[in-house]
């Protein structure tokens, strides 16, 4: 199992330059970031200065989107980095929840994504790609040139198209239970568009936080500080009940039934522990959701996630313990999982 440390640009950048040499120095294999323009910093240029100052990470944004890029400039910003630093790039991908909302615009269709997801990974990798009727390639690639393209998916469609399209699949959350059903519809629509399942990486992402025990009081702490996750999750999961409804059997139940008592959502506090409209969850999604709990209880999440299929656990470090949470992770955690 790979794992990743996830942040938000939040100024200083260096802050997160050094956050991230020190998740390589703890054995972290890729280092990811939110993609929202008007929320947080310009991730693409903090990039290039991660991997300038690492030697073997993998960087890419956990999620862009194809909205507020267009996707030949999104594709030569990662080949561009890819020929400075080795191929040491990612393409995440999704709607763009709170990059498109801010902005005043709605979050982007599958069928948009689906044709990013192909001129992104084409145009990054030296090869033509069709804009629209004007078919192009960046002629300064150089061969053997690559830039796998993962895609976060919930919602039946979005996880078929998953499997039939990307390189990737991540999933925001960390329940054994939705992590076996959603691995198993990406897989099974691998299998029936001709693909093998190794052709799609599995990336489980969620906030970890190790406490020095399993007191209620460390417990409290620990669901305070992740609780804004299930306010995260929670606004794709209204989007579907909103589509499918929350009683179609298209959803399992068990991700739609914690939502009923939300009543809105402020991007002002988005992926931030104390977020105000993150109240309705409950704690009983938070341990599902997120891995929290002493080191043990992190090995044993995380052994269950592998046996499933899961290629990597990217740590949405979100909270007031950064450091300690890739210190616990690089001395203890990282080391029972890859051995």
């Amino acid at each position: 199992m790979d794992f990743g440390l996830v942040l938000q640009t939040d100024p200083p950048a260096s802050a997160v330059v050094e956050l991230m040499k020190r998740a390589e120095d703890a054995g972290f294999t890729h280092g990811w970031t939110f993609d929202s323009c008007v929320l947080w910093q310009e991730p693409f240029v903090i990039y290039s200065r991660i991997l300038a100052e690492t030697d073997r990470l993998t960087v890419g944004p956990i999620v862009t989107n194809p909205g507020t890029r267009t996707w030949e400039v999104t594709a030569s910003t990662f080949a561009t980095l890819n020929d400075m630093y080795g191929n040491r790039t990612v393409c995440g991908i999704g709607r763009g929840d709170s990059a498109m909302r801010v902005a005043g615009r709605k979050p982007n269709t599958l069928a948009r994504i689906s044709g990013a997801i192909k001129v992104i990974r084409a145009l990054g990798r030296g090869d033509e790609a069709d804009l629209g009727g004007t078919v192009v390639r960046f002629p300064w690639v150089r061969e053997g040139a690559e830039l796998p393209v993962w895609m976060a998916a919930y919602g039946p469609k979005a996880l078929k198209m998953a499997g039939e399209e990307a390189d990737g699949f991540i999933l925001q959350l960390a329940d054994p239970f939705l992590t076996e059903w959603m691995v198993k519809a990406v897989r099974d629509a691998a299998v029936a568009a001709g693909r093998s399942v190794d052709d799609v990486k599995i990336c489980v992402a969620a906030p970890a936080y190790v406490t020095q025990d399993d007191s209620p009081e460390a417990l409290a702490h620990a669901r305070e500080q992740c609780r804004w996750f299930g306010g995260m999750v929670g606004n794709h999961v209204a989007d579907l009940v909103e589509k499918y409804g929350a009683d179609s059997g298209v959803v399992p139940q068990q991700l739609t039934d914690y939502i009923k008592a939300r009543e809105g959502y402020d991007y002002a506090h988005h992926g931030r522990s104390g977020n105000p409209d993150t109240k309705f969850v409950p704690d009983g999604i938070v341990d599902r959701f997120c891995l929290i709990g002493p080191v043990s209880a992190h090995v044993e999440r995380l052994r269950a996630l592998r046996a499933l299929g899961v290629d990597q656990f990217a740590v949405y470090a979100m909270h007031d313990a950064k450091e300690k949470v890739i210190d616990e992770y690089g001395r203890h955690v990282i080391p029972a999982l890859t051995s």
